[in-house]
């Protein structure tokens, strides 16, 4: 009985292989990237590049173990999770409104240590935020937050 269960499982995964999930990956730069409407510094923008637009933009780093599924699967799923909390791609169409919400939410969240998440890093070490990185991500997206806040309600 073990024996049938296994072979099952074999060929379930196996099968699984065929499963490919879209790739999140942008031939050009959206007209809407954050960019396009608001100040990002160079220091800020290599601290996105490194920590947060793998999960938070339309340009995903594909590790070479992202081929093999289900970790392929689980690795769209967190992507697609983190573009429909906060997508940098396509900030620059979010109502004012939201947009302070939202760099609201990026101070809280690099505050607490909850970004970039710990499942992340552990294998994308360089992804790790030091103390400067995260007082330079948190100074900008606050000066953000007011500087959106000012801006009449769309």
């Amino acid at each position: 009985m073990v024996k049938k269960i296994l072979i099952g499982l074999l060929i379930a995964l196996v099968v699984l292989q065929f499963v490919r999930p879209d790739k999140n990956v942008a031939t050009a730069m959206s007209a809407n990237d954050i960019s396009t409407k608001y100040t990002v510094p160079d220091d800020v923008n290599a601290i996105l590049k490194k920590a947060c637009n793998d999960c938070h933009s339309n340009n995903t780093t594909y590790p070479w173990y992202t081929n093999i599924q289900p970790i392929g699967l689980w690795m769209q799923h967190h992507v697609d999770e983190g573009k429909a909390e906060l997508d940098f791609s396509e900030f620059a169409a979010y109502k004012n409104k939201k947009a302070a919400h939202k760099m609201e939410e990026v101070v809280e969240m690099v505050e607490e240590g909850e970004m970039p998440l710990s499942s992340y890093t552990i294998v994308h070490t360089d992804a790790k935020l030091t103390s400067t990185e995260k007082a330079t991500l948190v100074a900008w997206a606050k000066a953000l937050h007011q500087q959106i806040k000012s801006l009449p309600t769309e």
